[in-house]
């Protein structure tokens, strides 16, 4: 597994909610890749609830976008925006949970648009939320006016999951 870098750090205008660090309200979300997986893990909070001690819907659809983004960002190396997400709930997501872990692949893919499955895990490996996700992917001269140029990771590997 492997840190995929930021290709947004350092462009003017960038605070993205989900995935800025920089942004003081935002979600923090960074991102590692794992074979076919981009994964992301993340700690919830109160800050995050929609009925007590549970994780906002929103929230989680919000961390499963994201990480579907980061999927085109490094897996097929352009910029889209997201055509459908199809979120299932099976399991409440506590606000105390300590990690949360979100994963994305690709499923199929024609012509610009990316079919993507998407999971949370709980911190006991517990499925509470699956996705049905598509992207339209960018092609590479819209990609790049929107800043984009390349997605890389870092060079050490972290560790294989």
């Amino acid at each position: 597994m492997r840190k995929i870098k930021n290709p947004w750090i350092g462009k003017e205008g960038y605070d993205c909610y989900a995935c800025s660090p920089d942004n003081p309200i935002g979600l923090h979300m960074e991102f590692f890749e794992d074979g076919d997986d981009i994964i992301s893990f993340w700690r919830p909070s109160e800050h995050y609830q929609g009925w007590l001690g549970t994780m906002h819907g929103g929230i989680l659809s919000t961390l499963i976008d994201e990480t579907c983004g980061w999927v085109i960002t490094r897996k097929v190396q352009t910029t889209g925006m997201t055509v459908r997400l199809d979120v299932h709930y099976k399991h409440p997501v506590k606000t105390d949970e300590a990690q949360l872990t979100i994963k994305a692949h690709i499923t199929e893919s024609h012509r610009n648009f990316v079919t993507m499955k998407a999971t949370i895990e709980n911190n006991n490996a517990e499925v509470c939320v699956e996705a049905d996700v598509v992207y339209y992917a960018m092609d590479a001269e819209k990609a790049k006016e929107m800043g984009f140029t390349h997605c890389d990771v870092e060079d050490e590997q972290l560790f294989s999951m």
